[in-house]
């Protein structure tokens, strides 16, 4: 197994030389992406990190029990959700890297070739129906068979959205948005392109390949489409030839921002619960159970989908209910967020989970120990950051794409 990174003082986000300009796009990455995932641990201070991937967001009742049990005998007893619908278990003891490697193997939650397991990054609409479902997984599978996809970073990121818009308004990358004729639409750099939905998958792969190529010939290093510097040309439409992807340019494409789903029961049978501040106890992921599958979300929740009828999902809402998750819209914790602070990260300057407080108003809130603001939303959203202990800089702030 790959050692913990070695840098036990770098928290996530790799340094950033500013080339001055105030955009994204104008910055110069001049270290390597030390992005913790499940086999690569990061140093933390309550312990060392793993930062698990599920590029579908899927997960079967017995990966949810081996993930409970890796919580209790490895971890400190809870998994934290993150703004990218990953699985993180924290406060990992000494020498504990092989354990955990040979439980989630076992589980099928690592890839056949483990040097892809960083890259594995794609949020799904969470209600999505199997045909879209199965283009995350096809997406995965592609992006496990090609050496050259190693060589993204930890942080691209691809979402897969049935049409509603709802993780196509997180700020990915590469983005799938299935249309109703049957298509899909690939938004790569403000560009989109039609292709038939048995090739939105290679469609999406050969995107990914193209920002690559555009990254290199730029020069800066650069981890994300957004920061590619202004004017760097993303020749997608030459990669999709490659790939023999048949593919029609759309102009003025602009991508939908549609509602997450709401806390509670859907059309469908199906039910959404958040977890407060992103974090569950073991107990509590083990009461997502029974179902026949469970689904994360990038906002810090879970969707146990098409229970056998309303009762069925009344009574599952009342029992996640009773184990400590937000199961109504309108709760006041239902768009409260925060960063891990104090004493899990040594940059915080408080514990925000023990600060933060309900939401008063309409725009999400998110609770952050530094200027970093690890894990915060994407939109609009009242921003607290620690000035000191206890003290909060209070401001509304607007950002596309989340962080982790």
């Amino acid at each position: 197994m790959p050692p913990s990174s070695p840098n036990p003082q770098d928290r996530g986000e790799a340094h950033i030389r500013d080339l001055g300009r105030g955009r994204a796009g104008d910055v110069v990455r001049d270290r390597g992406d030390a992005c913790p995932g499940a086999l690569r641990l990061h140093r933390a201070d309550d312990g060392a990190l793993a930062r698990l991937r599920l590029p579908t967001g899927v997960l079967t009742p017995h990966q949810v029990e081996v993930l409970a049990e890796a919580a209790d005998r490895l971890g400190d007893g809870h998994l934290s959700l993150t703004s990218r619908g990953n699985v993180e278990l924290r406060g990992l003891g000494e020498g504990c890297g092989l354990g955990l490697a040979e439980a989630l193997r076992g589980a099928g939650l690592l890839p056949a070739s483990e040097r892809h397991e960083r890259v594995r990054n794609m949020v799904v609409s969470p209600l999505a129906g199997a045909d879209v479902t199965d283009w995350a997984y096809r997406l995965d599978e592609l992006l496990c068979a090609e050496d050259w996809t190693t060589e993204l970073s930890g942080r691209f990121l691809f979402a897969v959205d049935d049409g509603r818009g709802d993780v196509a308004a997180l700020g990915a990358d590469v983005t799938l948005l299935a249309e109703a004729a049957g298509t899909a639409l690939v938004h790569v750099a403000g560009a989109a392109y039609r292709v038939s939905a048995a090739d939105a998958p290679r469609a999406a792969l050969a995107a990914a390949e193209a920002f690559l190529a555009a990254a290199r010939a730029a020069g800066t290093g650069a981890w994300r489409v957004r920061e590619l510097p202004a004017g760097q040309d993303v020749d997608v439409t030459a990669h999709l030839r490659r790939a023999a992807v048949a593919a029609e340019p759309v102009a003025g494409a602009e991508l939908p921002a549609g509602a997450p789903p709401a806390p509670g029961a859907t059309g469908d049978g199906s039910v959404c619960v958040l977890a407060r501040l992103g974090r569950v106890t073991s107990a509590q992921f083990r009461a997502l159970l029974p179902a026949r599958e469970v689904r994360v979300t990038p906002w810090r929740g879970f969707v146990l989908p098409r229970l056998a009828g309303p009762a069925a999902a009344r009574e599952r809402l009342r029992a996640l209910d009773a184990a400590g998750f937000i199961t109504r819209a309108d709760s006041p914790w239902a768009g409260v967020s925060a960063c891990t602070g104090r004493p899990g990260c040594a940059k915080s300057l408080s514990d925000v989970r023990a600060d933060a407080r309900p939401r008063e108003g309409e725009l999400p809130v998110h609770w952050s120990g530094c200027a970093r603001r690890c894990g915060h939303p994407q939109g609009a959203w009242t921003d607290r950051v620690a000035t000191g202990e206890g003290t909060y800089q209070v401001t509304v702030v607007t950002v596309q794409g989340s962080t982790k």
